[in-house]
């Protein structure tokens, strides 16, 4: 098992959040995905969603109304101290880092600083009631790096913007099913990409499906629902 130097334990998962963008036709949706830069120290070369740790920025407000669904911010707040928006919030700024985007509605609202204020320059708020908690995964334990990462759906037809980011996401583009099998994708992202398409082509209402925990168990990947007790879930 690989931990930190000097230390007797496996390194502690740090939380994080990505988005999945899907467009175009139920049948024959679009996803957006981007390769992870050859240098970096987590996946290099790897396709992947937007997404990131969560930054000190995602405690603080946007200055934006912040609805969540309901069941989105159960299924977010059971077992964690932080506070559910944080991971929406991170989950928009990272996309937008990453990939140029904003995912929003018209609005006349100035929002605050950073993000936000690109929200506000654009025009748009920020569509946090939108997003649906789809899946949350853990980094193995014999991993150096370890992320604890809740994953996001939202319409790819609310994105605004042109796609650039900010380098850590190379070869940024929507691709097809037809494209998927000729991308380097690693398995949490092949799951998170048929559980949002399931529930994109199913037109499943936001907070109707539970959101699935992807953990492993000596390296073999482990698929549960995540769910708070006494709460009824579609299966």
């Amino acid at each position: 098992m690989t931990t930190r130097p000097g230390a007797g334990k496996p390194v502690r998962p740090v939380d994080a959040a990505g988005l999945i963008l899907l467009r175009g036709r139920r049948d024959a949706p679009e996803v957006l995905l981007g390769r992870r830069h050859s240098k970096t120290a987590f996946l290099p070369d790897i396709y992947v969603v937007p997404g990131g740790r969560l930054d000190p920025e995602d405690l603080l407000p946007s200055g934006f109304p912040e609805l969540i669904h309901p069941a989105v911010a159960s299924n977010l707040a059971a077992g964690c101290r932080r506070p559910p928006i944080a991971f929406l919030r991170a989950a928009l700024r990272e996309t937008h880092e990453e990939t140029g985007l904003l995912v929003g509605r018209p609005a006349a609202s100035a929002g605050g600083a950073g993000v936000w204020g690109a929200y506000g320059a654009a025009g748009l708020m920020p569509e946090f009631a939108g997003l649906d908690f789809v899946l949350r995964a853990i980094t193995p334990r014999e991993s150096p790096r370890r992320y604890n990462t809740r994953f996001f759906l939202a319409d790819g037809s609310q994105a605004a913007g042109n796609l650039k980011g900010d380098g850590e996401l190379l070869d940024l583009g929507w691709r097809t099913i037809g494209d998927l099998d000729k991308l380097n994708i690693v398995d949490v992202t092949w799951e998170l990409i048929r559980t949002a398409m399931r529930r994109w082509q199913d037109r499943a209402p936001i907070g109707v499906d539970a959101p699935k925990l992807l953990i492993y168990r000596k390296n073999n990947m482990t698929l549960t629902s995540l769910h708070r007790p006494g709460r009824s879930r579609r299966a």
